[in-house]
């Protein structure tokens, strides 16, 4: 009964966040990133302490998901928004964000984070070709994501079967 009342919300959350939103307009953000903690497993040293999601630069998703951390954790997690000014200052966190105006850091970012467990989450088209984990885009007015599944299992993430009917796969 659990299971299918989870899967009933995790259809329900993404037809809701499918609505019409403009570029940029975070809000419905963090309800993906919280749904992804849900249906993606992170290797053991990563289930403890605090669910760090880590922001490169200046966003407008920081305040979206210092709301969500407000109220949210995974499991026994509490979330914890950390912002990295540039990528020197990255350090262990099981999510890393990297905005569009950061989108040239991907690279250095993927260099960095080269042997961690790190799900890197962008929204830039053609990025998740380029090895993001998660990419956002906007198609015809609509947030959908696309999902990298080699670069989830590179980082030794487990993505379950019920999030890739969601994503579009790359």
């Amino acid at each position: 009964m659990k299971l299918k009342l989870s899967k009933l919300l995790l259809v329900a959350t993404f037809i809701c966040m499918n609505s019409v939103v403009m570029a940029q307009d975070y809000k419905y953000h963090p309800s993906y990133i919280y749904n992804f903690t849900k249906y993606i497993q992170w290797p053991a040293n990563y289930q403890s302490g605090d669910f760090v999601i880590g922001v490169l630069g200046n966003s407008g998703i920081i305040a979206e998901l210092e709301k969500m951390a407000a109220t949210k954790s995974v499991g026994s997690q509490n979330f914890v928004i950390k912002k990295y000014s540039n990528i020197s200052e990255v350090d262990k966190c099981q999510m890393l964000f990297i905005p569009s105006n950061k989108s040239k850091d991907l690279a250095s970012a993927l260099e960095k984070l080269n042997g961690q467990s790190t799900l890197v989450l962008t929204e830039k088209p053609g990025l998740g070709v380029e090895g993001s984990g998660i990419n956002f885009i906007l198609d015809n007015g609509r947030w959908k994501f696309e999902l990298n599944e080699a670069a989830a299992a590179k980082n030794k993430l487990k993505v379950s079967s019920e999030l890739t009917r969601f994503a579009i796969l790359i």
